[in-house]
């Protein structure tokens, strides 16, 4: 067989090694001109991505979420305990990808520094970060401070209004009057006809600021309410965003036929609604293995008067057609904890909208 003289062997293995180095060498070149992610501002989102680009899209991933269709983790939990040098504060990481779709998403958001007040700012932050599902490398941070946030979780509250209030169902109550309820105010009323808000919160300053900015934007009327009874015993809907500290209903409040829309409770520390109404109700989460862990579902189940099978659905499975929503005048508890799924889907939409120019 032909061999190659010893004498020549270390000159050709040189030569190979030369032309293998300047191939890496050019594929290097290659990665480094990749173009960094676009940073977008506060203002610029808050100007451009707005409810009526979020509900659409978190209706269909809640869709594929009950398909299966959703790689979502359960969320990641960082609490910065109150120190001479830190806190107090919360971050929540949370993070999807819907199939199918052009991104992913992973969401940062800062919570609860309630000291941030004294220094003149928001009590809280966040980032998301949308990356190119073909090949790995960041499109855009959007420096959102919670709007992204808010929006998503506003159409979450629209799509549970869309399939489990009826028609006819038109006075709503919002406990808790921060960004959230006129997140959920604002995308709600974008799918259902309102008359009458009733508003109830521990700041009888800012609800009533409140009110006066919901009505002025959305053109019916905001009523203030002396007492969270009051709110709830007079409106068919019931959106609860509180800090869930404590539980803020009784069942005793409630009309037959309420639909309550709970998100306060993303923690288990937190608990908005009593057990015995979610028992005596038709429920409904956005996960039920997350719901069962962070949401008000895990209080049902810890004192036992749910198991996670009593469960009546996703609200994906009813987007899907798979079970109907409101059939009659049953009570129904709608558990929001927040999904990945809507992260994924409004990072999309984010992009679309503000690094494609895309008019939807």
């Amino acid at each position: 067989p032909y061999s190659i003289p010893l004498k020549y062997s270390s000159m050709i293995g040189r030569s190979v090694l030369r032309t293998a180095f300047k191939g890496v060498h050019r594929q290097c070149r290659t990665f480094a001109s990749v173009a960094p992610p676009k940073l977008f501002s506060y203002d610029e989102i808050k100007a451009n991505v707005k409810e009526k680009h979020a509900i659409e899209s978190v209706e269909a991933a809640f869709g594929m979420l009950a398909k299966g269709k959703v790689d979502v983790p359960i969320p990641m939990h960082i609490g910065i305990d109150e120190s001479p040098e830190a806190g107090p504060g919360d971050c929540h990481i949370k993070g999807g990808y819907v199939y199918g779709t052009k991104t992913w998403t992973v969401k940062l958001a800062n919570v609860s520094f309630y000291k941030n007040v004294e220094k003149g700012l928001p009590p809280g932050s966040g980032i998301f970060v949308v990356i190119d599902a073909t090949n790995g490398f960041p499109l855009a941070i959007f420096q959102e401070n919670r709007y992204l946030t808010d929006l998503r979780t506003g159409a979450a509250g629209a799509v549970s209004v869309k399939h489990f209030a009826a028609p006819h169902h038109n006075k709503v109550c919002f406990l808790g009057t921060g960004m959230i309820a006129g997140a959920m105010a604002r995308a709600s009323s974008e799918v259902h006809k309102w008359t009458d808000a009733y508003c109830y919160g521990l700041d009888t300053k800012m609800t009533e600021s409140f009110c006066k900015e919901m009505e002025a934007d959305l053109g019916f009327k905001f009523h203030v309410c002396e007492s969270a009874e009051e709110a709830v015993s007079s409106a068919d809907v019931v959106f609860t965003q509180t800090p869930g500290s404590k539980q803020v209903l009784e069942m005793g409040w409630l009309k037959p036929h309420a639909t309550i829309i709970a998100s306060g409770t993303d923690q288990p520390t937190k608990n908005e609604i009593p057990a015995d109404v979610m028992a005596n109700s038709k429920m409904v989460c956005d996960l039920v293995r997350q719901c069962k862990l962070v949401g008000e579902l895990r209080t049902a189940i810890k004192e036992g008067t749910m198991k996670e099978e009593d469960v009546y659905a996703e609200i994906g499975d009813v987007v899907n057609g798979s079970k109907p929503g409101r059939e009659g005048d049953e009570l129904i508890v709608v558990d929001l904890t927040g999904t990945g799924a809507q992260d994924a889907a409004i990072g999309q939409v984010a992009v679309d909208v503000l690094v494609h120019g895309k008019a939807l």
